[in-house]
């Protein structure tokens, strides 16, 4: 897959095919309408085009709201690989180029920059100024600008359409298992290890303090959680573990951490990047009365994470 940074950096294809939106995620979703994609571009000798943007539009136009995403830069065009797409463009999101016109968009962006040729999105999309593109649009420039569309219906799983905001939603609530269903695959995150408080290692279940570098990522709701650690410079192992998310109340902590104790673990990984992938919750985070009931209950979660862990 080849990655561009902006359109001015892509040369029109002879017979793109493509598709547009935010992706985030890369969802079940998402992943039918790229295979989809790549499945035409294959019948018809094309390539296939996947044109998304950063900043997210939202965050551009409504600041206000802080919206959180599910994947960083990095982990969208790793999963965006597995999917076989040809090509990726990360255009620039701008207020600027908020006020081009669907027409515009069309006739100017995705017929004569990328060179489309057929146009594969997905259930109730819209682009353009104000979202005022859609289906029907599409349908209407196709025959003059020289191009076909086809439109994939709404995903679902359990009669429920599949949405990054959904999936947000079950993250930000502790619905772990529920965000993988929708996803495809386990949540995560990438960070660095950083030093802490070492509150942990007097307890006897050291932990490694994880400093997520992009402040728009998505933190699952604070608790305690199972989870699988990569280290980075040991990519083949995934050590198995047990992660505390929030304000540690028992010792009068104000600030947030993302604490992970790994079992049968003794290294120095300070420095290193890792990521961080969540198997199921837990519990709550809870303050407790004394420091000998907090470690009768890390005995408990980790008891917990091992059968958890075991079984996945």
């Amino acid at each position: 897959m080849k990655v561009y940074y902006s359109l001015e950096d892509f040369k029109a294809l002879d017979k793109a095919i493509v598709t547009t939106g935010t992706f985030d995620g890369v969802h079940v979703g998402h992943k039918k309408i790229l295979d989809q994609l790549n499945t035409i571009a294959s019948k018809n000798n094309g390539e296939s085009v996947l044109l998304t943007f950063f900043p997210h539009p939202r965050m551009v136009l409504q600041p206000e709201l802080e919206l959180k995403l599910l994947n960083n830069q990095s982990e969208k065009i790793e999963l965006l690989k597995k999917t076989g797409l040809d090509h990726l463009i990360i255009h620039p999101f701008t207020k600027e180029f908020s006020r081009t016109t669907s027409l515009d968009f069309v006739r100017n962006i995705l017929v004569s920059k990328i060179g489309a040729k057929k146009l594969v999105i997905g259930y109730d999309h819209h682009f353009g100024r104000n979202r005022e593109g859609s289906f029907e649009h599409l349908k209407e420039f196709g025959p003059v600008y020289g191009f076909d569309v086809e439109e994939i219906p709404a995903q679902d799983i359990e009669d429920i359409t599949i949405s990054s905001t959904k999936i947000r939603n079950a993250i930000s609530n502790g619905e772990i298992e529920v965000a993988a269903n929708y996803l495809g695959y386990k949540y995560g995150l990438n960070g660095k290890v950083v030093e802490g408080q070492k509150i942990g290692k007097t307890l006897g279940f050291p932990t490694a303090n994880i400093l997520v570098d992009e402040n728009y990522k998505l933190i699952p709701k604070d608790g305690v959680y199972a989870v699988k650690l990569n280290i980075s410079s040991k990519p083949e192992t995934a050590y198995s573990g047990m992660c505390n998310i929030g304000v540690r109340p028992t010792f009068g902590q104000n600030f947030k951490t993302i604490e992970v104790n790994l079992f049968n673990f003794n290294q120095d990984i300070y420095g290193e990047r890792v990521q961080l992938t969540f198997h199921k919750r837990i519990r709550d985070e809870v303050k407790f009365e004394s420091i000998d009931s907090l470690k009768t209950q890390l005995i408990q979660d980790q008891t917990m994470a091992y059968e958890i862990l075991d079984q996945d």
